[in-house]
């Protein structure tokens, strides 16, 4: 007769065993709390500020060359979330630390020292745009400067930025790839995958969350069972960090915590950036979905540029200065439109250029 019961040989249930010590997920997060500020110096801080109001700046020109019908197809402006790409870019190593986002790109260009120039006439489709007037709004790139796109399609920046962080592996160039993505991308299953793959390599990249709470038009809570978007990389051992992303200072010291964690070959970091948007999620979106009230609240009381305005003038920067930064960079932001309208658009017979032909 069989006996019943458990035998020496019963597999033990996995559910039986010890969970893994969550405490080294939260450490960078712990750690960041603990210092959460970048003890900039005049310099820097100035530089910070030049660099926000020159992308707030190049914004407001290319909705306005949209409105004159001299920009085609989709803008998404950064108009808000100055501080994300500026925080974290500043902490790069140009020429090495590669840079990959969507289509809400100009500012990240911006950030990374891309001439303004070549950046407006690619919005305006002409032959002096970094991609020759070819890839317009959402498309632009530069290998030169190892930033990789600009790319339309929602989260697959997410994927090519961990085949980035790969190749800074393989080649062993000390390379760092910073991927951003939104909240609404956030829930594409590919993330997941590349999430997966960079934790198990231990890939140096560090996917930045920009959750600039509405994605396309959705309110966060309303399209999203996790809404703390820092979170999720947990279940591939992923540390993450919630960063106050209207604050250059935070940002830059949240920036400066993963890249040495990442850069010491401890793989990936997944950083969510709480930041907003003040426009809709492009130029033909009049954003009904949420109420001017609180756009107010958010540029009253929020802003990044106006954040460190008054901690410059708090260091002793007069308002003069500050007046003949903006003067300076309206004038830089007047010359690159000027530059965008005047130049020539592409030959036709740019349109069989950078085109794969093969036979099979």
């Amino acid at each position: 007769m069989a006996k019943s019961g458990k035998t020496s040989d019963t597999p033990t249930p996995a559910a039986s065993a010890a969970p893994a010590d969550d405490a080294p997920l939260r450490a960078l997060q712990e750690a960041y709390q603990a210092a959460p500020l970048f003890a900039a110096s005049d310099d820097q801080l100035l530089r910070f500020y030049e660099q926000m109001v020159m992308i707030r700046r190049f914004e407001e020109r290319a909705g306005q060359l949209y409105g004159l019908g001299l920009i085609g197809g989709f803008c998404h402006l950064y108009i808000g979330q100055e501080a994300v790409a500026v925080g974290l870019q500043s902490a790069l190593v140009p020429a090495k630390d590669s840079v990959i986002t969507g289509y809400r790109d100009h500012g990240h260009m911006l950030a990374y020292g891309i001439d303004p120039k070549v950046i407006m006439a690619e919005l305006t489709g002409r032959a002096a745009g970094i991609s020759h007037g070819k890839g317009g709004s959402m498309h632009m790139f530069s290998t030169e400067h190892k930033f990789y796109g600009g790319h339309g399609i929602v989260g697959a920046q997410v994927s090519l930025g961990t085949g980035l962080a790969f190749a800074h592996k393989y080649r062993g160039d000390g390379g760092v790839c910073v991927a951003y993505f939104g909240d609404g991308a956030a829930n594409q299953g590919q993330v997941y995958e590349s999430f997966n793959m960079a934790a198990l390599w231990k890939l140096p990249i560090i996917y930045v969350i920009e959750n600039n709470q509405y994605a396309m038009g959705t309110a966060v809570k309303r399209s999203s069972a996790e809404t703390h978007f820092y979170r999720r990389g947990t279940a591939f051992r992923i540390p993450g960090m919630y960063v106050d992303g209207m604050d250059v200072l935070a940002v830059r010291q949240a920036a400066e915590q993963a890249l040495e964690f990442v850069r010491a070959g401890n793989g990936p970091v997944l950083m969510e950036l709480n930041t907003y948007r003040y426009r809709g999620h492009s130029m033909s979106d009049p954003a009904k979905y949420r109420s001017r009230e609180e756009v107010q609240e958010k540029r009253d009381h929020h802003d990044p540029i106006d954040h460190a305005k008054a901690e410059l003038l708090a260091r002793g920067l007069s308002e003069e200065k500050v007046k003949d930064i903006d003067k300076r960079i309206r004038a830089i932001v007047s010359e690159s439109a000027d530059f965008a309208e005047n130049t020539p658009e592409p030959a036709l017979d740019e349109l069989y250029t950078d085109v794969l032909v093969e036979s099979y």
